[in-house]
């Protein structure tokens, strides 16, 4: 019985930004489940503003080159990556000079608007995760998703890539917070975001792309759902809970990792990997 791979998707990790609420989750969660016994991946964006000559980050020539299509547009696949030696972790980044040059994460720092591509970002980002584990030739047994930015994660695993091997028995995580954004995103966003195995009909929560919306689409095409904030959309909370997916309730700080990995268990007690 081989060990369980959990695979992380971060909008943000500390510490590559500053330092937020997920930003800790998500540099702290897959090393604890590392030190649980279990196999991780972590992925992130590459935004601009982070310093990669600190950090030490550097592309990985035989994961990149591959282009991805969004809106009639080629847009290249660059992967770089980092470690965190005091938790033996690497991130992956998924970098892209049209998406992630600028020099913020989500919105513009003198005006504070949100970027009008956050919906191209993010398909490009989710596509490019989803892209590179195939590369990488590692099958995940949970994908556990962090923040809005990765809420199409769990559509294209479970619609476009359930017929490949590598996620045919993946389960999908994901874990809802406050970091609601005020405006819609792309009208267009349906459009950009359909590939083979996705139809219009599947993206119809999309017709009004707002926080609430996307993150409704999330919850339908998860297997597990987790609050990571100890306040939530009322009504996200609502229709988590009406979909009959297992939930693990918002946790503190020092609980949430074991939780976590109780719930990794329980969501995968019908399968042939558990950690040791």
């Amino acid at each position: 019985m081989r060990k369980a791979r959990v695979l992380f998707v971060s909008q943000e990790i500390t510490p590559y930004l500053d330092e937020t609420h997920i930003g800790k989750i998500a540099r702290r969660l897959p090393q604890a489940i590392q030190e649980k016994g279990k196999e991780i991946r972590t992925f992130m964006p590459k935004y601009g503003n982070i310093n990669e000559r600190r950090h030490q980050l550097h592309e990985v020539i035989r994961l990149s080159g591959m282009n991805i299509v969004i809106n009639n547009s080629d847009h290249p696949l660059i992967i770089k990556v980092a470690s965190i030696p005091s938790a033996r972790m690497q991130v992956y980044f998924i970098d892209n000079e049209d998406y992630f040059q600028r020099k913020s994460v989500l919105a513009d720092k003198v005006t504070g608007k949100s970027f009008e591509d956050n919906d191209e970002r993010s398909i490009f980002f989710n596509r490019g995760v989803i892209e590179t584990v195939k590369k990488l030739g590692w099958a995940p047994d949970v994908i556990h998703c962090h923040g809005w930015f990765t809420g199409l994660t769990p559509l294209y695993v479970k619609k476009a890539f359930c017929e490949d091997p590598l996620f045919a028995d993946t389960k999908i995580i994901f874990t809802i917070y406050d970091d609601e954004f005020t405006k819609s995103l792309s009208k267009k966003i349906i459009d950009k975001a359909i590939v083979e195995g996705i139809n219009r009909k599947d993206l119809k929560h999309l017709e009004d792309a707002n926080y609430i919306n996307l993150m409704k689409l999330a919850i339908d095409y998860a297997d597990g759902i987790t609050f990571g904030s100890e306040k939530i959309n009322p009504e996200l909370e609502k229709y988590a809970k009406k979909s009959g997916k297992p939930i693990l309730e918002f946790k503190l700080e020092g609980e949430y990792c074991d939780a976590c990995n109780e719930f990794y268990d329980m969501v995968l007690e019908d399968s042939i990997v558990l950690a040791d």
